[in-house]
């Protein structure tokens, strides 16, 4: 979007990919996007040429389809990573052993993380947020710990 200011574009892009599993989605899609590129490898690159015809181009045209699905529509997540990893492992009779196995284990990965994706959980604190936060509780102990001292 060439005419909104990048300072509003980045928190809206972050605030939806927190509420998908994107990187899961992503990985199964980029693996089914590369299992297509290497079945138009020349010949010299091939090492397994497997069942030509629709099913050397349909399953990861699939794996494709559903990284793309779990991206924009995360409620169907779990049904749509089975179908990608299933997809996923089917690549490796059909299409140049998976894409020389980076496009298998790229999907593999991405249908894992999806399936293992929780909407629900709270996000990760980083470790300097974490620090800085007890940092400031201590200091909120300590006066009150030299006060109950004084009345003592």
């Amino acid at each position: 979007m060439p005419g909104a200011p990048r300072g509003k574009i980045r928190p809206a892009f972050r605030q939806w990919r927190a509420g998908r599993p994107f990187w899961g989605g992503l990985l199964l899609a980029l693996g089914g996007a590369e299992v297509l590129l290497t079945l138009k490898a020349s010949l010299d690159v091939i090492l397994h040429v497997g069942m030509q015809g629709l099913a050397g181009y349909l399953l990861p045209a699939v794996m494709l389809l559903c990284g793309v699905l779990i991206l924009f529509n995360p409620s169907q997540r779990l049904f749509y990573s089975v179908i990608g990893v299933l997809v996923s492992l089917g690549t490796w009779l059909t299409s140049n052993l998976g894409g020389f196995f980076v496009g298998l284990l790229l999907g593999v990965v991405g249908s894992c993380l999806t399936f293992g994706w929780l909407p629900d959980q709270e996000p990760r604190v980083s470790r300097r947020q974490r620090r800085k936060q007890a940092r400031a509780a201590e200091a909120v102990a300590q006066p009150v710990e030299r006060e109950a001292g004084q009345t003592a």
